[in-house]
């Protein structure tokens, strides 16, 4: 089976790899303290979907980092998964080693901070209304928390950090997925990818305020953090 083929090789690239085959087992190895730097998911499992069980884990506020891994590519399929909160969706049939190379980038990404990585990452920042926080990469908004997943963080602290330039989507994605991976589906593949991510962003920001307006939107290009705001 396929799961079994990925988890073999995951272990031949370094992987601990813990398997289950549905839904319910997944949910209660994170219920009894169990942990990972990364979470595969397909859409299709025994009991209960793969998008159930991403809802069940972030409504548990377990922020590890989702995958889907899936044979079902349609557009609705990824951008309920990314609305969801998962970080990548990958079409099972992509080589085996593009999925490997996916799954070790998003691993690498969640790895503790060490001491020669770049320190401004880890201080508190103030961009006008917006703080950042990222040491616990915190987002605050008018001194309300937004709260965004580790990669939401991420993406805002590299517009916050180029306010008033505009950011081309292929850099958000690089910063999401690796700096010139190939993404799937070509050049509206990639854009439709960052743009699942900055609606989330942007919806999660007015929770906190309805006015919010700080991400502006360059058609063709990409985004832009408002530097006024």
């Amino acid at each position: 089976m396929f799961r079994e083929s990925l988890g073999l090789n995951l272990e031949d690239e370094g992987f601990s790899v813990t398997s289950f085959s549905n839904g319910p087992d997944t949910l209660a190895f994170f219920a009894n303290g169990g942990t990972a730097d990364v979470l595969l998911l397909d859409w299709r499992m025994p009991s209960m979907d793969g998008l159930a069980v991403l809802r069940e884990i972030r409504r548990r506020v377990i922020t590890i980092p989702v995958i889907f891994l899936t044979a079902l590519s349609d557009d609705f399929y990824e951008e309920a998964a990314l609305e969801g909160g998962a970080v990548d969706f990958i079409d099972k049939s992509r080589r085996l080693s593009i999925i490997l190379k996916r799954v070790k980038l998003i691993a690498q990404g969640v790895r503790p901070v060490t001491s020669d990585q770049d320190p401004k990452r880890l201080s508190t920042t103030d961009y006008g209304q917006l703080t950042l926080r990222g040491d616990t990469s915190r987002a605050l908004w008018r001194g309300e928390t937004v709260e965004l997943t580790l990669t939401e963080f991420n993406i805002v602290q590299l517009l916050a950090s180029r306010a008033g330039e505009d950011v081309h989507y292929r850099d958000i994605y690089d910063l999401v997925h690796g700096k010139d991976f190939v993404a799937g589906y070509g050049a509206e593949g990639y854009r439709a990818n960052v743009r699942t991510f900055i609606k989330r962003i942007r919806k999660k920001f007015r929770e906190v305020d309805p006015e919010f307006d700080g991400i502006g939107n360059y058609a063709g290009f990409g985004y832009r953090w408002i530097a006024n705001e």
